[in-house]
């Protein structure tokens, strides 16, 4: 069973391999096949992911601000039973990049529960739902996001760390 860094510890970590990932990120820019490094990502992706509780984590609730649609609001408006104007009053901020999304929401989440559960589970915005976005398609074009999830997700570190060893790449010891 792979055990993961505990969270608390994450960003430390992170920190003391980032010099190794930014040449590791050169390697695969120069030598990985697009299409093959999405495959690998996306299987690492779901090996890693179906084995971890991201509850028990919680970083990236705690140091992303999400970005909200619009859609988004308004579903979520509903399910707390309050019309999407006053939901957005009370819980979002206006984005500054429309392209990115409608709103904001404050980091640490406003949706995180103290027990590390999300208020709003069922129905948590497209942008929580997809990170850390490893799954998705072109992570070559998008290495350096990678990388600076390493310091926020365990699952994000220990899917680079096994990219390492799947192209040679001689890591430090953790």
């Amino acid at each position: 069973m792979l055990i993961m860094i505990e969270p608390a510890k994450l960003k430390e970590t992170a920190r003391r391999y980032e010099d190794e990932n930014i040449k590791f990120r050169t390697l695969l820019r120069n030598r990985a096949d697009p299409d093959e490094l999405d495959e690998q990502f996306a299987a690492l992706h779901a090996e890693l992911f179906s084995g971890y509780d991201c509850c028990a984590c919680n970083n990236c609730c705690r140091e992303y601000a999400i970005v909200f649609s619009d859609d988004d609001a308004e579903r979520i408006a509903g399910v707390l039973s309050m019309c999407k104007d006053d939901f957005v009053r009370e819980y979002l901020f206006e984005n500054g990049d429309k392209d990115e999304g409608e709103y904001k929401v404050t980091s640490p989440c406003a949706f995180l529960e103290s027990d590390g559960k999300c208020r709003v589970q069922e129905c948590k915005p497209e942008n929580c739902v997809g990170y850390p976005f490893t799954d998705q398609p072109e992570r070559i074009t998008s290495l350096m996001s990678v990388i600076g999830a390493t310091e926020v997700c365990p699952v994000v570190f220990e899917i680079l760390q096994q990219l390492k060893a799947i192209y040679g790449f001689k890591s430090r010891r953790r």
